[in-house]
């Protein structure tokens, strides 16, 4: 943690922590030795294009040992879900750090500047931060990553359907017939995007264990905050820092469809009831654990009511013993010359806010951006329903 001095008061050490779900681990630590990252993410293109080349180039390469190189190589750039997985999934995942890196370092710093998290609860929240990093760099939990991959991942390719025919990767007769260039697919190129992409569910944890340790601290919740979310708003749109690894999930899924669809004869229209669910899955996994929040900001909500119901009280109160119940009649030049009538409508304003108040520190714009990236990599499938004439119709007419 960054343990700088700041002379504002109330700050303290916590005016810039040094808090990070991607600068740190064993694999990071890995990648700055062999000159592949840099302390704060740089040499990204580098680390894209040799991770990407690890996993895809060498069965490219392989497929030449076999019988008949031609025939392979025809298969190999067939197989959409294969092309789809190494060259736009996994290069996304890679580059989804810096996003995420970016997006969400700042958001500790914004429990404390404006005042969400108070002084006195700072070494809960050091704690929490603490508690985060050391899982963060922890060798243990990467360790286990790797053990369920080539665990669990064999065990899954293992009880696959058995192969009837010859691929690029395999031999018919059997799921271990694999050519040479099988063997590296299934013992390091799918283990890469297996790895990266369970190393964002360990992270996906740990932001998530971070805020519900945070939701835990006494916080001081607005409940008139003009976010409508008692000043937790931003949590919402920082969700936003995880679009990238939802587009590459959804990719994922639209390779596989692409597959059946260009070359198995499968309608389109009938996966998207698993299209929709997974799209409803995904943005409810990055959403949800928000709802975390949900207790404190109801009880902040209902305080509000009460305390923003009794000011209104107090304050209609003597407006109507003043303008209207008064002894004598007052004057029309009177009332147009006071504040009385403004500062009357901007507390039903202030009422208005605290009544509107969300109970989840996100709102339906965010749901719908999550779910659009999301969805975002099944559009070109669209094309094998419509033409692309049709398919621009259809979506001016969605638009207009």
């Amino acid at each position: 943690m960054n343990e700088h001095s700041d002379n504002t008061p109330g700050l303290g050490r916590f005016a810039a922590p040094d808090f990070s779900l991607i600068l740190g681990g064993p694999l990071f630590q890995l990648l700055r030795r062999a000159r592949l990252e840099g302390d704060h993410l740089e040499l990204l293109y580098r680390r894209i294009l040799v991770i990407t080349a690890l996993a895809w180039a060498p069965l490219f390469l392989l497929i030449a040992v076999g019988d008949d190189a031609t025939a392979g190589w025809r298969s190999f750039f067939r197989d959409v879900e294969v092309q789809v997985r190494f060259l736009v999934a996994l290069p996304v995942l890679i580059a989804a750090e810096l996003v995420v890196h970016r997006r969400l370092t700042p958001l500790v710093s914004r429990f404390v500047e404006r005042r969400i998290v108070l002084p006195e609860e700072f070494p809960r929240l050091g704690g929490a931060i603490e508690s985060a990093l050391r899982l963060r760099n922890s060798v243990l939990m990467e360790l286990v990553l790797v053990a369920c991959v080539y665990i669990l991942g064999l065990w899954f390719w293992n009880g696959r359907v058995p192969i009837d025919m010859a691929s690029w990767y395999a031999t018919a007769g059997g799921r271990w017939s694999l050519t040479p260039a099988g063997m590296w697919y299934v013992f390091v190129s799918i283990p890469i995007v297996q790895f990266i992409l369970l190393r964002w569910y360990l992270r996906f944890f740990i932001w998530f264990r971070f805020l519900w340790r945070v939701s835990g601290i006494k916080l001081n919740l607005i409940p008139s905050h003009p976010d409508r979310c008692a000043g937790l708003g931003f949590l919402g749109k920082s969700s936003y820092a995880f679009g990238p690894i939802l587009f590459a999930q959804g990719a994922l899924l639209a390779g596989l469809v692409a597959s059946r669809v260009l070359y198995s004869g499968e309608d389109l229209l009938s996966f998207r009831l698993q299209i929709g669910g997974f799209i409803a899955f995904f943005v409810t996994a990055i959403l949800g654990p928000l709802a975390m929040f949900s207790p404190v900001m109801a009880a902040a909500r209902r305080k509000g009511l009460a305390d923003y119901g009794l000011l209104a009280q107090r304050y209609v109160e003597g407006f109507h013993q003043k303008w209207i119940a008064g002894a004598a009649a007052p004057v029309p030049e009177e009332l147009l010359g006071t504040g009385d009538i403004q500062s009357l409508a901007d507390l039903g304003n202030s009422y208005g806010l605290v009544r509107d108040m969300r109970v989840v520190p996100f709102g339906l714009d965010d749901i719908t951006r999550l779910a659009a990236v999301t969805a975002t990599p099944f559009l070109p499938l669209l094309l094998t329903i419509w033409s692309p004439e049709e398919l621009i119709t259809r979506i001016i007419g969605i638009v207009f």
